[in-house]
């Protein structure tokens, strides 16, 4: 019997989750098109709620198709209250589940996962402070940048 359900289960959530994750990328296509200055200055109004209303509801979409269900104990700081915060470890795909739960906010990455299909669209219209394997000062600009944007008092998405 639960073979079965497997043998009909998967190929469901497979094609959800693809649906999905077409939607999402769509959506962060949207939000960053015509978008001058990407990466250097935030995306406001319409952009930043788009980011942050429908790439976090479809990243809990997906998350509930794959099975997993999350309560939230508690109040998520806001963003003047902590326009930095912390989820770790941060060594699976577990983070998305932060990431969605606290309205989509701007991610540390390396430069490198920007240029992968789909999944760089989505993560160029979170805004990631990104980090180059190469550059020499990546870790001082890095830290100057997370800096700049914490003091920017709700300009930029809180970082995490």
């Amino acid at each position: 019997q639960t073979v079965l359900q497997g043998i009909i289960l998967l190929p469901l959530r497979l094609i959800s989750i693809t649906f999905l994750l077409l939607l999402a990328w769509l959506s962060a296509s949207i939000a960053t098109s015509c978008q001058p200055g990407t990466g250097f200055l935030p995306l406001e109004g319409w952009r930043r709620r788009m980011v942050q209303t429908t790439l976090s509801s479809l990243t809990r979409a997906a998350y509930f198709v794959m099975g997993f269900q999350v309560k939230v104990k508690g109040k998520v700081a806001s963003l003047l209250e902590a326009p930095i915060f912390v989820a770790a470890p941060h060594s699976s795909f577990f983070d998305g589940i932060v990431c969605a739960l606290t309205g989509m906010p701007s991610i540390v990455s390396r430069a490198e996962n920007l240029s992968t299909p789909v999944f760089g669209t989505i993560l160029r219209s979170l805004q990631p402070v990104v980090v180059s394997r190469q550059d020499h000062n990546s870790r001082k600009n890095t830290v100057a940048e997370i800096t700049r944007r914490a003091l920017s008092r709700g300009q930029w998405p809180q970082v995490i």
